[in-house]
């Protein structure tokens, strides 16, 4: 599964350095690999919709590639995916969603625009995404069936988060219906991230929120990161898999907090 995820991530990265276009011949050569594996790692790719498939190649379908260093092959792909899956199904048509950066709300972001019942709806938009997460934002706004709102501000380079005085102000002047919270940390005493400036957005989108899911991998839960966002009773749903803990589960579900297992 590591060999994998490293190789599609070289392969953004070839197509990234190509201009947005990238053969079969070509990825199979740069990557010592045969044109079978490249083309199975194509379909992947295109599964997730970060590229489309093309005769012989592939070709971008968004410019953000990747989320920084901090986020790579961060967790399994697949325990993420089916967190992901899980969270987009809770969002109904015609909401207002939000989305903070990391790769869960990330992945969640791309199954929200793969659902049949949003990306082919009438009439459009079938759903507004509101994010701080420049990535997210390049890749929804490519969606026709979704009308895409980034929150201004000043962009973090270890996470492509935009925070500060103009972010807040614009996030003061909008709803949610629902809010995929990203998180480093969660327990009975709250959730947090690593990042101060972050958690001051992250704390403003939850008291504009309606509902309010965390996403998070079982290895997160119980644990304290630097910055607190918010306490967990302002948490409505949390999504995250099936090797969480148990006792952990409990007192959070004692908390008042609905635990789904992806």
């Amino acid at each position: 599964m590591a060999d994998r995820a490293r190789r599609l991530q070289a392969l953004l990265e070839l197509l990234a350095a190509r201009g947005g276009r990238l053969s079969v011949v070509e990825a199979a050569t740069a990557l010592g690999v045969s044109e079978a594996t490249v083309r199975r790692d194509f379909t992947t790719l295109a599964g997730q919709q970060l590229v489309t498939r093309t005769h012989g190649g592939i070709v971008a379908s968004s410019v953000a590639y990747d989320l920084p260093v901090r986020y790579r092959h961060s967790g399994d792909r697949g325990t993420k995916e089916r967190i992901a899956a899980t969270a987009a199904d809770l969002v109904e048509p015609g909401s207002v969603v939000g989305l903070n950066g990391g790769t869960t709300t990330s992945a969640t972001a791309r199954h929200l625009a793969a659902r049949p019942d949003l990306s082919q709806a009438t009439p459009r938009p079938a759903l507004t995404v509101v994010t701080n997460a420049l990535n997210i934002a390049t890749e929804m706004v490519l969606r026709p069936s979704l009308r895409t709102v980034i929150l201004g501000g000043v962009a973090l380079p270890q996470s492509y988060e935009l925070t500060g005085p103009l972010t807040t102000m614009v996030m003061q002047s909008l709803w949610l219906d629902v809010l995929i919270l990203g998180v480093d940390g969660f327990s009975v005493e709250g959730t947090s991230c690593h990042d101060e400036s972050e958690a001051g957005i992250d704390a403003l989108m939850v008291s504009r929120a309606r509902r309010v899911v965390v996403v998070a991998g079982s290895e997160k839960l119980g644990r304290h990161s630097f910055a607190k966002i918010c306490d967990a009773s302002a948490v409505d749903t949390l999504v995250t898999d099936d090797a969480a803990d148990e006792k952990i589960v409990a007192d959070l579900r004692s908390a008042g907090v609905e635990v789904l297992l992806a």
